[in-house]
């Protein structure tokens, strides 16, 4: 009998999380994958556009109908289904923020619980959200951020698919999400001072930064304001959800706070940290997140100092290698291999033995001409990290 999933998801960046694993369970012919955007079924095709194109998106009524085998999703969100299904919860980041480290309410309710790091599981343990000898703790790992690993994403290779001169150093801009966030403050002016370094700029948007409602964004259209600071050849704004290309471009990284910061870690390489103390607290970021990010990058306020933190960091890539390394293998359980692990453990919760075929990260294909979906200016839900 053929066992059915559904993947719900908020943002594009709940289906990168679960994309390695759809990658490696799509080729079965036991398995079907369905994906559903529940809370708001119209950004349904923004949110998979990564999925493919035979990926099966269905609505939210198509889903309370059908009858799943599991229920799979990277974000706190709890989609009404008729029939009873074994929910599994994922999550997605590392960074702290949102009370994912630190929840006032139980974890019980989940059937499955994948964590990414032991860290993250001892405190949940410790605010009583959770059992110790709970059935559903799985330490799985991360298997979005494998391919920083595994060998799959090599700089050079990824740096030309982006257009970019492979022989110049390349600095990646990602700052989250938040109308206090570091974009918000000095993005704009920002990207004009980097533009005038001898470097390749990488401009990675998050999610929600695309969102044009005033919590997300603070209303601004970041797409339209950036597009003219970055027609030089030289700079570009990241096309797709997926920032690990972008990590794996990079020489040096600025962000604000954000989980893509600390995943950037598995690179090894320099990290400048743009101090927002506002962001820090809208975001309600644990405070043992903000001292692990402050203790791996050198840590900024303005432009001028973030622009010659860039250079420091290009003159000197080993500065802060022992703590980058130590904190990475803290918050990351067995990077290269998450993905080998969520697979089995979502094929246990199916009941069926996992394909023969050896999973593997696949490489990520860069495109350019595909025009992503503009998001609405509909609907307001919970936020996501």
């Amino acid at each position: 009998m053929r066992k059915h999933v559904l993947v719900d998801g908020r943002t594009a960046v709940n289906y990168t999380m679960f994309a390695p694993v759809h990658a490696a369970m799509r080729r079965d012919p036991r398995v079907q994958v369905s994906f559903v955007a529940s809370e708001e079924p119209t950004k349904a095709a923004a949110i998979f556009r990564d999925a493919g194109p035979d990926a099966r998106v269905i609505s939210p009524l198509r889903a309370v109908m059908t009858k799943f085998d599991a229920y799979v999703t990277s974000d706190f969100m709890w989609a009404p289904l008729l029939f009873r299904t074994r929910r599994i919860q994922m999550f997605h980041g590392v960074g702290g923020k949102y009370g994912f480290d630190a929840p006032t309410e139980s974890m019980r309710v989940w059937d499955r619980l994948f964590f990414v790091n032991r860290r993250r599981l001892n405190n949940c343990i410790a605010k009583g959200a959770i059992d110790r000898d709970s059935p559903a703790v799985r330490l799985i790992g991360m298997p979005k951020v494998d391919c920083l690993v595994d060998g799959s994403l090599e700089r050079d290779r990824v740096t030309r698919a982006f257009g970019l001169s492979s022989a110049r150093p390349t600095v990646l801009y990602a700052p989250t999400w938040s109308p206090a966030s570091s974009l918000n403050r000095i993005g704009l002016t920002l990207v004009e001072r980097l533009r005038r370094l001898p470097i390749n700029l990488i401009v990675k948007l998050h999610d929600r930064s695309r969102d044009l409602r005033p919590q997300y964004s603070g209303g601004i259209d970041w797409v339209a304001a950036l597009t003219p600071h970055l027609a030089n050849g030289t700079a570009i704004l990241a096309p797709a959800a997926d920032i690990c290309p972008c990590l794996a471009a990079a020489d040096v990284m600025i962000t604000d706070h954000s989980s893509a910061g600390f995943e950037y870690l598995l690179r090894d390489r320099p990290l400048v940290r743009i101090h927002v103390p506002e962001l820090i607290e809208l975001a309600n970021v644990h405070p043992e997140y903000v001292r692990l990010l402050s203790d791996v990058s050198e840590s900024t306020s303005d432009v001028d100092d973030t622009v010659a933190a860039v250079e420091r960091a290009l003159a000197d890539p080993s500065t802060r290698s022992a703590t980058r390394r130590a904190v990475a293998a803290d918050l990351f359980h067995e990077p290269g291999s998450a993905t080998k692990r969520c697979v089995a453990a979502l094929y246990e919760v199916i009941g069926l033995e996992p394909a023969a075929e050896p999973v593997r990260t696949p490489n990520v294909e860069i495109t350019h001409s595909r025009p992503e979906p503009r998001p609405s200016d509909s609907t307001v839900c919970q936020p996501s990290a």
